[in-house]
């Protein structure tokens, strides 16, 4: 097999040899180089884009060709060439255009003629954005980002350098963070149907996939989207969108003579700050009203988030006949942000489009985007044929360099010994420090499997309840990992929890084993969960509280919130998920619950007041006494439209655009194993995010349930909704922010909830003096439950989210039965990045969620 590869490659680089290349460098008439300009052949799209060092290289059949090279703001050069089989020097030096007034009725007022000709662009925008109904085109895609300062400390924590040789960069930090090249073929059919095809991709020092997700920013729509949004939950205006003119101005700096036609150059300037707009140039076809091509940028003055900078240049040129498509497109970014400063570029170059392309029937499946089985393993001659973009110096260096250390890794590697021994010799001892106050972890290494542990800081797991007064917990996380490559190789965690209640002297211990695949798990949540032990659990399984809060209040305010009993238990979980996008959870239980009750009386300040008991005294006349409970139930999800990544050796879900649809059933078995409870509960949900870009995002969960048999049902297996009476709520779309824990639990035959939310994201706020300068927005929203006329709640709320992007603050009030209505404040996280938080459990329960 070797040798016959051996064939195939010197075949293959014996049938390039009759190719020929040219090769130059391009420069302005000062003898500047000229980053990124485009090269092609005219008549084509065939072609390349030089480098940032204004380099380049193109390989053609021998033959005669008329060569173009173009820049934004430079007068475009034809160059006719014939090329042999020997390669050919071709620089090019370009002018700056000479741009000349035409002759313009100037309007009353005294308008720029460049408004005109944005209206007539902004006529003909819709025409040209659905001119193609589906294409296919090959793209090649190079992403660089370099690291220009790191800090020696981030928020007090020191920045260990012992790795920046290892990643290229130098002391200060500075060197090239990320390197990858791809080729992907794209196509394309109205109105949302796209698939990927990676043929090649590589990512300096890794055998990942790397960038291969071409940006296609389309100008000819009303709103812009970069990077998927995630620069701005809004998008960004195009000037040419359908009400620009409310949003820039426009000044016509001159026209020029391109290939036979009038180029109208138009200064694009942003009316305000504080709005997602971009400011620059952008080139207009006269008579035409078609883009030629754009130089815009924008800043965080302009809603740019997470990043400071952000340049898109493009290049259109013409298919065939009355079609034209991007050629090139160049993305630069920069950042500096906590004595971070890195700045990168992202270049696609489009080539061989075909807009009569035959698809075959289910052409579009749910695969979205597959990778060749071999896309990660191409040569170096490989790439000097299908690179577009030639690579400056540094990124060659970058990748022999990193691509050689990851080979000395493996190849270390394989000799297990002595990778083992060098591991052992590199791993750090545990720590005072870590075991109390920063956590630690610790890697066991053997000849088949690592064990990787960790410990959670042990004075940060010190809790304080009426329960257990002070408690001691230790959590712990063994994980093995196999070494050894098997098709069913499965990786295994042990979750292990030990807590001490010092005022009650009860000693709680509990543990989880959770398995998954190792590889092929579909979405990453494919396992099974065994678990058991004795546990200290809140009443609602939800946890609408967590312990530090319950602590605070009760120590500070003398308000016990956090409702518990204990529980010997043993369950089982196992969860899945189907390529339709199906998901199962099934679960089961068994508990021995056992009352407890308050064992301490100690409080910082109103020491005269009385604490409440621990049994919930809204539900005072419902007892709890000692019993057994086997609990089995099923969780159906479905999310219609899912789509998948295909690598060589599994999937990757994306997600759909269509909401997702949740069934849940829990099942109250009598009898079995002593079992007290009996009942049948059941939940149907629906829940979605809907991006409006411009016009903020609308998230939504709407509920309905109930028991269809409550013969009998204890506190734990009622219906409770996750109530909130602290100052502060994370559990958005899940909570309701200012009702009781256990006012309005229920057994009740139906219920229905609902929660929506309103996330202006700017929309009002950028008009706002000081507000648009901080870039807090606007949300509203309202949940509510109804059981009947005498159990029900409501509240509405407006907040101001996106605070130091982490923060939310809601003003809420709430209407109940026998209270009125009432008012309060809550803070949470919301915004840019507050929305990714999630609060988690911390030792009060075991992970599984029954």
């Amino acid at each position: 097999m070797r040798r016959i590869l051996s064939i195939l490659g010197l075949f293959f680089i014996s049938f390039n040899s009759f190719a020929g290349r040219i090769s130059g460098i391009i420069t302005d008439d000062k003898g500047t180089v000229l980053p990124f300009a485009s090269i092609f052949i005219k008549g084509t799209t065939k072609g390349t884009t030089a480098n940032n060092e204004g380099k380049y290289f193109l390989d053609l059949n021998p033959g005669t060709y008329t060569i173009i090279c173009q820049h934004v703001g430079y007068d475009r050069e034809e160059r006719k060439i014939t090329v042999s089989e020997e390669n050919l020097a071709l620089n090019f030096q370009l002018h700056l255009q000479e741009l000349t007034m035409k002759e313009v009725i100037v309007k009353k007022g005294g308008e720029d003629p460049a408004y005109e000709i944005i209206r007539q662009a902004i006529k003909k925008r819709p025409y040209y954005n659905a001119q193609v109904d589906s294409l296919s085109v090959d793209v090649y895609i190079k992403g660089l980002i370099r690291s220009r300062a790191i800090p020696k400390k981030i928020f007090g924590q020191k920045i260990e350098r012992d790795d920046f040789g290892r990643m290229g960069l130098d002391s200060a930090g500075q060197g090239i963070l990320f390197l990858s090249e791809s080729l992907t073929k794209v196509y394309l059919s109205k109105p949302d149907k796209i698939k990927y095809e990676v043929i090649s991709s590589r990512e300096s020092g890794s055998n990942g996939p790397g960038l291969s997700f071409p940006f296609f920013i389309n100008f000819y729509e009303n709103n812009v989207t970069v990077f998927g949004n995630n620069l701005n939950p809004r998008g960004f205006i195009s000037p040419i969108a359908n009400g620009a003119l409310n949003y820039y101005r426009y000044k016509l700096e001159g026209s020029y003579f391109s290939d036979g036609k009038m180029i109208d150059h138009i200064r694009v300037i942003p009316k305000r700050k504080n709005e997602p707009l971009f400011s620059g140039y952008i080139d207009i076809v006269d008579e035409e009203w078609r883009i030629y091509s754009l130089d815009l940028s924008t800043t965080n003055e302009y809603s740019l988030e997470l990043i400071d900078t952000l340049k898109i240049s493009q290049i259109h040129v013409p298919v065939t006949g009355d079609v034209w498509k991007t050629k090139d497109q160049v993305v630069y970014v920069a950042l500096k942000k906590f004595g971070f400063s890195m700045a990168g570029n992202f270049v696609n170059v489009y080539t061989n489009y075909n807009i009569t392309p035959h698809f075959k029937k289910k052409f579009f499946d749910r695969i979205f985007m597959s990778y060749d089985s071999g896309y990660n393993r191409r040569d170096s001659i490989y790439w000097s044929n299908v690179r577009s973009v030639p690579l400056e110096r540094d990124e060659k260096q970058d990748f022999i360099f990193k691509d050689s250390i990851r080979k000395a890794e493996i190849d270390s590697f394989r000799n297990r010994k002595w990778n083992i021994d060098s591991l052992r010799r590199q791993q750090k001892p545990m720590k005072l420090k870590g075991v109390f106050w920063t956590g630690d972890r610790h890697t066991f290494y053997n000849k088949k499997f690592f064990i990787n542990y960790s410990l959670k800081p042990l004075i940060k797991q010190v809790e304080y309840n009426t329960v257990e007064g002070v408690s001691i917990n230790i959590e712990q996380t063994f994980g093995f990992q196999p070494i050894r490559k098997k098709r069913t190789n499965y990786s295994k965690t042990i979750h292990w929890n030990t807590r001490y209640g010092i005022s009650n002297t009860h000693l709680n211990s509990w543990a989880d084993l959770t398995i998954k695949p190792f590889r092929n798990n579909l979405f990453g949540n494919k396992y099974l969960r065994i678990a058991g032990g004795k546990r200290l659990s809140q009443f609602n399984h939800d946890n609408p509280i967590d312990p530090f809060t319950n602590a605070f209040y009760t120590l500070l305010y003398r308000k016990n919130y956090m409702k518990l009993y204990e529980n010997w238990f043993a369950g089982a979980e196992l969860n899945g998920k189907s390529e339709a996008g199906i998901g199962w959870n099934i679960h089961a239980v068994y508990e021995n619950r056992l009352p407890v009750e308050n064992t301490i009386d100690y409080s910082f300040f109103k020491r005269q007041s009385i604490f409440l008991p621990n049994h919930p005294i809204e539900l005072a006349n419902i007892p709890f006494n000692k019993h057994q409970a086997l609990v089995a139930g099923i969780t159906f999800t479905y999310q219609p439209g899912q789509r998948y990544i295909q690598f060589p050796r599994y999937k990757m879900p994306l997600g759909s655009k269509y909401p997702t649809f949740e069934l849940e059933y829990d099942k109250g078995i009598n009898k079995l194993f002593d079992s007290d409870v009996d009942f049948d509960k059941w939940k149907f949900s629906v829940y979605d995010n809907m991006n409006f870009k411009i016009g903020g995002e609308f998230r939504y969960r709407f509920s309905v349930g109930g028991f269809i048999n409550s013969n009998k049902v204890e506190i734990p297996d009622m219906q409770h909704f996750n109530g909130n009476q602290t100052f502060y709520n994370f559990k958005y779309l899940n909570s309701f922010q200012m009702a009781p824990y256990y006012k309005y639990s229920n057994t009740k035959k139906f219920y229905a909830l609902a929660h929506v939310e309103h996330h202006l994201n700017g929309l009002i706020t950028n008009k706002i003096p000081f507000f648009n300068k901080l870039k807090w927005n606007l949300v509203l929203g309202s949940n509510t439950f109804y059981v009947n006329t005498k159990n029900y709640y409501a509240e509405g709320f407006v907040g101001i989210e996106n605070i130091f992007k982490l923060f939310r603050v809601d003003l809420v009030s709430a209407w109940q039965p026998g209270l009125g209505n009432t008012y309060g404040v809550r803070i949470g996280f919301g915004g840019l990045l507050g929305k990714n938080f999630r609060k988690s459990d911390n030792g009060t329960e075991v992970s599984i969620e029954f």
